[in-house]
């Protein structure tokens, strides 16, 4: 008998489709069917070469490998990097996979959580920056990245807030709640006005509802908003130290299923319609927020700013106003109105385990550089006239501290160095709100080197310094 666990299909149809199947096959793939045929067969006895067969056959597929070969994971990998290797149509192309790693990594720890199919792992390097004086914390911050000159800029940034002795970097978490946007579908616009008027009148009993698929799920709100007869229901809820993106569509699931009882005429035509919005530009975070809103602010003395970064306060104030303001006006940016965040997000992000695509909006920046005049310096404690005032203010960072990436070793590590690895012990949320204001704080300060180096005419020179050999 055929081994129904190989081909994907139950005992029965397989009996059924015998007599077909066994028409059609040519020798060769009744021999890999003959060496795994019979269901007490010991599969993970097979050898490399009778694995690579039958996936040569399409008796199993690349996908089955680490199911039928567990706990040997690695095994997985270097059987499908050899299936692959055989597929690939140049020598030349075979040998470029021989440069991908593969041994020395925990593929048990991927498996089912982060990276299906796998066939090696990449290595990027990681460097620190700081210290960083955070919010009276001392904070030396893991960046991963390929990009010569980034970690030495922000790092030049850092040094002249230390060298400022104004007290470093202040955060605020001013906005909680990852979100999440189905969108359902009515027979008429008057029907999609009744959900909507539906919603708030009935708000607590759908957060109960919400809360009751996880302990550290909070509903916040839920936002309807029409177009014609859809609706999209777009859902906030705080979620502990998770970056939360699981835990709220469960929750969301929960709430369709009480509104589909309630409203029997609505479809949902997807628990994603795009007005979430994860992963794609929208002015919907940059307005509403997603994730951690956040802002930070430091004062840089003008002396630091003339002999460290080598340029004035008022250069600095000035180019802000016309790079950062108005030429992201001019192309028509949203989140955009900053010099480089996404550069500091994203090597950070890749350090940490955070889901990379999510820079896209997690890098939604405003950016301000201002002169201290008389009024702030008077109002400001540590301010002086003269010196240069900065901000950045991030509505949307999407992190967290447990789940997806953050739990694979070497991220783990970079998380336990910042110290907010994991869920907090009492106060949950309080890691991935720490995570959040320190991406703010590096921000902040790449956002002022790189600033700095235009007004100085630097940045030419130093990627060709550090970015080329």
């Amino acid at each position: 008998s055929i081994n129904a666990e190989y081909m994907g299909v139950e005992h029965s149809t397989m009996r059924r489709a015998a007599p077909c199947l066994f028409s059609s096959l040519r020798p060769g793939r009744l021999v890999a069917l003959r060496a795994f045929g019979s269901k007490s067969d010991d599969l993970k006895g097979a050898g490399d070469s009778q694995l690579l067969v039958a996936l040569t056959n399409r008796r199993i597929k690349i996908w089955q490998l680490e199911d039928l070969l567990k706990p040997d994971f690695a095994r997985a990998v270097r059987v499908r990097r050899a299936f692959l290797k055989q597929e690939l149509p140049t020598e030349g192309q075979q040998a470029s996979l021989d440069g991908l790693d593969c041994e020395g990594f925990d593929f048990s720890l991927s498996h089912g959580a982060n990276c299906e199919l796998p066939i090696g792992y990449t290595k990027v390097p990681v460097g620190i920056c700081g210290p960083l004086m955070l919010d009276g914390e001392k904070v030396y911050v893991p960046m991963a990245t390929t990009e010569g000159a980034l970690l030495a800029s922000t790092h030049r940034g850092m040094a002249a807030i230390a060298a400022s002795e104004t007290g470093g970097v202040r955060t605020a978490v001013i906005g909680d709640g990852m979100t999440r946007a189905p969108i359902v579908e009515f027979p008429s616009a008057a029907r999609a006005v009744a959900l909507m008027e539906y919603v708030p009148q009935n708000l607590q009993t759908l957060k109960e509802l919400f809360n009751s698929t996880s302990r550290f799920a909070s509903l916040q709100s839920i936002t309807v908003t029409l177009a014609g007869r859809k609706a999209y229901l777009r859902f906030r809820s705080l979620t502990g130290d998770a970056m939360g993106m699981n835990m709220i569509s469960r929750g969301c699931s929960k709430v369709l299923d009480h509104l589909q009882e309630v409203f029997q005429d609505m479809q949902l035509l997807s628990l994603s319609g795009n007005m979430c919005t994860d992963k794609k530009p929208s002015a919907v975070n940059w307005v509403e927020g997603r994730g951690k809103a956040v802002v930070a602010e430091t004062i840089l003395r003008r002396s630091v700013v003339e002999n460290v970064l080598k340029a004035s306060v008022e250069q600095i104030a000035s180019l802000n106003i016309g790079k950062n303001l108005i030429g992201s006006a001019m192309a028509g940016s949203i989140g955009g109105l900053n010099a480089h965040a996404a550069n500091m997000v994203a090597a950070v992000f890749l350090a940490t385990g955070q889901d990379i695509a999510q820079v896209v909006g997690s890098s939604n920046c405003l950016t301000q550089l201002e002169v201290v005049d008389e009024i702030i310096a008077s109002g400001l404690e540590g301010a002086a006239v003269g010196d240069l005032l900065m901000s950045v203010t991030m509505p949307s960072i999407e992190v967290g501290t447990v789940g997806g990436g953050t739990g694979l070793p070497s991220q783990r590590a970079m998380l336990g160095m910042l110290g907010c690895s994991g869920a907090h012990p009492s106060t949950p949320g309080a890691n991935a709100s720490k995570l959040s204001r320190i991406v703010a704080g590096t921000v902040l300060a790449g956002e002022l080197s790189l600033m700095a180096a235009h007004c100085a005419g630097h940045l030419v020179q130093a990627h060709l310094k550090l970015n080329r050999k």
